[in-house]
């Protein structure tokens, strides 16, 4: 996926960056996979406001991902290549040999007309978008749309670029490498799809100014340092200052670095090799 760079025509141009999006087929999404998407503006049933800087924004439809891919041995076609307003990957409408149509996450390498399959049935070697259990893969094959748990649905590597690998088999368990870094063990029961995704220079747009955030529906965010001290633990001071502390949020969570995982989280006992992280500027990694 090829990044275009106008001319410097303003000051915002010179900074920015746009997605040539060569790849998509069409700008029509199939209707009968649409739903409403609701705004919250960041806010609770209640109204509270539980996550900040959401709000304002284009309006969206979501679209329908099938994540489980649990339609087992009927091959389908890839018919489009479209855009998602609701995620960095681009997504792939498939049908199905007797006529149903989904959705699911463009693998790079998938094109119109490429025949993609479920099950323990499908090719392993030679198509790329064929999801299987992990028990049935090859050790040191790259994946994606990684479930937790046996039939809940992919949780883990779902954006633009993203990519694991099948490590280890043992046991009942499959060992896979997340893009993190994170080593974790999942039961081999779990499915994933072959592959690693597409659009892969998204993280390289600039967005180059803050009316492109806006549209994004991402809001400002202000400095702790900037606050007042009732606003935030980092707040307050003569003049300018430092924050007097190592960086925390506005809840006083450890902003870089700290552990914040809940010790006794049953998925923590998976974790083989914690992901890395960046704390005070050192480069580090994790362990358990």
């Amino acid at each position: 996926m090829p990044i275009k760079v106008y001319k410097p025509t303003t000051a915002a141009r010179r900074n920015s960056s746009v997605n040539a999006y060569t790849e998509l087929t069409t700008d029509k999404p199939h209707k009968a996979l649409l739903e409403r998407r609701k705004k919250t503006g960041g806010r609770n049933h209640t109204g509270w406001i539980t996550c900040r800087h959401i709000g304002g924004g284009n309006k969206q439809f979501y679209r329908k991902i099938d994540f489980k891919r649990t339609k087992d041995g009927v091959k389908a076609i890839v018919k489009t290549i479209e855009y998602d307003p609701n995620r960095s990957v681009f997504i792939a409408l498939v049908e199905y040999a007797d006529g149903e149509k989904r959705y699911i996450l463009a693998p790079m390498g998938v094109t119109v007309g490429t025949e993609i399959e479920s099950g323990t049935n499908a090719d392993i070697e030679k198509t790329v978008g064929n999801a299987m259990p992990l028990e049935i893969l090859p050790v040191g094959l790259e994946i994606h749309n990684v479930e937790i748990i046996p039939g809940q649905g992919g949780k883990l590597c779902r954006s633009a670029g993203g990519v694991a690998r099948l490590i280890g088999k043992d046991n009942g368990l499959a060992t896979i490498q997340l893009p993190s870094g994170e080593v974790r063990q999942v039961h081999w029961k779990c499915r994933a799809t072959i592959g690693q995704l597409g659009n892969g220079d998204w993280i390289n747009v600039r967005w180059g100014k803050a009316g492109r955030t806006r549209h994004r529906g991402i809001r400002p965010t202000v400095r702790g340092v900037a606050q007042n001290p009732v606003a935030h633990p980092l707040g307050g001071g003569e003049g300018r200052s430092g924050g007097g502390r190592h960086p925390v949020s506005k809840w006083g969570v450890p902003a870089k670095g700290g552990k914040t995982r809940n010790p006794r989280k049953n998925s923590g006992s998976k974790i083989i090799r914690r992901r890395m992280t960046v704390r005070y500027g050192e480069s580090v990694i994790k362990r358990k």
